[in-house]
């Protein structure tokens, strides 16, 4: 037979037995309703219950508590932050790869309920079980990011009270080291790229470091001839292709449906404020833009009505914006013809931040030309070649040592006869 419940007094926990077995309440506070949250445990034994409601007043009194209510599955939950939360602050990319890494998610932890009994060692074997499937460092820890990015937005929402993910250790990824490239291979691109259309494509990545999707949104009304600028005031983002067919092309991809839509908008605004920005042009550049606007006049002329008018600077022959795809395949073409190494189009704007370093601008001068939003972006993009490290070795020469009457710098500086030091 049951015992009879005994009731305690008002904010302390009662176990008591009933027919079905043991249970326990105990006050967690108040609820947004401003009714008693009291929190209900059971099991088979009075020590098990014990145990639960011991485990609830810890949770209370160290002010961890979560929200009353259903418990969210992690899939449940990675659903939700990714397509309610996540969506209105992440940019379209950053979005895609949480989108793809989710699918990790679900398979392998989806399963698990937002409550201290999903442990860090759930995380960790799912990077194991990755990695043995054929998964890279990289993908695994692009996983770990997000589930860390998604659990932190549930413990700030009360759905969870620590965040496993943070305590989990990720796989270690080895950083690719970024060469950039040298004066004799950028010598090298400039000169096969003036052999060919849109020249002034290649020589702004290099030269100014846009972004691929900064320098393809570039219009003719971004250029200031006059005061000799060019302003970055838009994107054209990488296009995420859908079937427009409701795929009865049977193709498998959006992208090769003959029918095929874009969900993204032509155009966006830089990601942050420091992408809007206006940059001075070399004299160089600004001549061979004029060459350029003087070569694109011509063939809107030999199109005629089949020239698209978009005022943008880099076009095909009838006047469409750049596909990107086509775009990178040209760089990878431009690499071979110039016999340059291959790299990524990534690495010249890697090139264009080392340049400013050795002509040593200011930090602050280089944040705006590239762009960025955190100074802690020119530890990434800024590399330490041997020419800068010849400078600084030449600076501390001077600054400690007297120089012989004469004696001739090692890396380019004018002597006291003014003749020019070999570099």
């Amino acid at each position: 037979m049951a015992k009879k419940r005994t009731r305690n007094a008002n904010g302390r926990s009662s176990i008591y037995q009933a027919a079905d077995g043991w249970h326990g309440r105990v006050s967690m506070g108040v609820r947004d309703d401003g009714k008693p949250d009291r929190r209900h445990v059971r099991g088979k034994t009075r020590a098990e219950v014990t145990q639960k409601v011991r485990e609830l007043e810890k949770a209370r009194d160290s002010g961890n508590i979560t929200k009353p209510g259903e418990k969210w599955t992690v899939a449940e939950w990675v659903d939700h932050w990714l397509n309610n939360i996540a969506i209105a602050t992440t940019s379209d990319n950053g979005w895609d790869a949480y989108f793809y890494a989710a699918k990790h998610i679900r398979k392998h932890v989806g399963a698990h309920k937002l409550s201290p009994r999903f442990l860090p060692e759930h995380l960790e074997a799912m990077y194991r079980k990755m990695q043995d499937a054929g998964a890279s460092a990289a993908t695994a820890h692009q996983v770990h990011r997000t589930i860390r990015a998604a659990l932190n937005e549930a413990v700030t929402r009360g759905y969870l009270a620590k965040n496993p993910a943070l305590v989990a250790k990720a796989p270690k990824v080895e950083e690719r080291e970024i060469e950039p490239f040298t004066r004799a291979e950028i010598a090298k691109l400039f000169g096969v790229a003036l052999e060919n259309r849109n020249a002034c494509r290649w020589i702004i990545a290099i030269a100014l470091g846009l972004r691929q999707g900064e320098t393809l949104g570039l219009r003719w009304s971004d250029v200031d001839f006059d005061e000799g600028t060019i302003k970055v005031n838009i994107q054209r983002p990488r296009p995420k292709w859908a079937h427009g067919c409701g795929g009865a092309c049977g193709r498998k991809h959006g992208g090769h449906c003959p029918q095929r839509i874009n969900l993204r908008k032509e155009t966006k605004k830089p990601k942050s404020r420091a992408g809007e920005r206006p940059i001075g042009l070399p004299e160089p550049l600004l001549d061979q833009l004029k060459l350029h606007a003087a070569e694109q006049a011509a063939e809107r002329e030999r199109a005629g009505d089949l020239w698209y008018e978009g005022d943008w600077l880099f076009t095909d022959e009838v006047g469409q914006p750049l596909n990107h795809r086509t775009d990178l395949k040209r760089w990878k073409d431009l690499l071979v013809a110039a016999g340059v190494r291959d790299a990524r189009l990534h690495d010249a704007r890697h090139t264009a931040a080392t340049v400013l370093l050795e002509l040593g601008v200011t930090q602050r001068a280089a944040e705006h030309v590239m762009g960025w939003s955190n100074p802690s972006m020119a530890k990434r993009y800024m590399h330490v070649t041997d020419k800068v490290l010849g400078m600084v070795a030449d600076k501390v020469g001077e600054s400690l040592w007297e120089k012989p009457k004469g004696q001739t710098q090692k890396h380019g500086k004018t002597d006291e006869d003014g003749s020019q030091a070999a570099d």
